[in-house]
């Protein structure tokens, strides 16, 4: 349900669920900052604490959502269709629904600001796997992307140097 009010979400708060603790994919932690709920679907944004060195995402689509990455702290590595970016602090990318990407975290540590666009299933699909009492299989990950509106389509981006 929308809300018709604005809010304030403190540094180092998630809105809604807290501290989302990351499995499968990394083990960073998320934060909601702005629901899918709040505004009826329309967007989402997250920050992202990157605790995860040489670790990111498998190549993926998102089958509705676009996404804005700002990068705060650190250094990320990112592959969008077939071309690659090294972002540092104060770097934006776009990442178009239906183009495959990943990333990878370079930095020993880092934080983005994530921006989805319709909000989608993003948020479910990380409230899922920081529900997860195990490390989640590669099979276990497909389903949950695939549950998500999301497919695996290759491997994580391995860190060029």
């Amino acid at each position: 349900m929308k809300t018709d009010k604005g809010f304030k979400i403190n540094a180092g708060e998630g809105r809604i669920h807290g501290h989302i603790k990351l499995k499968g994919v990394n083990a960073n932690v998320l934060d909601v900052k702005i629901s899918g709920t709040d505004t009826d679907g329309q967007l989402a944004v997250f920050e992202q604490t990157s605790l995860s060195q040489g670790k990111g995402t498998p190549l993926h689509i998102h089958n509705s959502q676009d996404e804005i990455f700002y990068v705060v702290e650190g250094e990320y590595y990112f592959q969008v269709g077939e071309e690659r970016f090294k972002l540092t602090i104060g770097d934006s990318i776009f990442l178009p629904r239906e183009v495959p990407h990943a990333w990878t975290q370079v930095s020993e540590k880092g934080r983005m600001t994530v921006t989805v666009q319709p909000a989608g299933k993003l948020e479910n699909f990380f409230v899922t796997v920081a529900a997860l009492d195990h490390e989640p299989s590669p099979a276990e990950m497909q389903k949950i992307f695939a549950d998500n509106d999301m497919q695996i389509v290759g491997p994580p981006l391995p860190i060029e140097k």
